[in-house]
């Protein structure tokens, strides 16, 4: 994909309502599915499952699924995800203190 502006080609890959926070939940680490999803409870089944999806599509996170029984699904960001934190702090960090006025 060819974006001749460098912040639009950012916000192609993260400037959606819910893959920010997707993102800054998994700076804590790797975290199973259903857990991470509750840490973003506004968003629906659906609409998790298809950020996660594009999230991976990106290569911004990856995903493991092990092999038992109810199924074990884990993601993680990747290392081009975790080039992101410096961006997630900082729009965390503002948020903090906008919420302060």
């Amino acid at each position: 994909m060819k974006i001749n502006c460098p912040l639009n080609y950012t916000m192609t890959l993260i400037g959606t309502k819910w893959k920010p926070l997707v993102l800054f939940h998994l700076l804590e680490g790797a975290s199973r599915s259903g857990v991470l999803q509750k840490k973003v409870p506004e968003i629906s089944n659906k609409m998790f499952t298809q950020t996660v999806r594009e999230l991976e599509k990106d290569g911004l996170i990856s995903r493991k699924v092990y092999p038992v029984v109810p199924p074990k699904v884990e993601y993680k960001l990747t290392k081009r995800g975790e080039s992101l934190e410096g961006i997630l702090r900082s729009l965390d960090k503002w948020g903090v203190e906008d919420c302060k006025n």
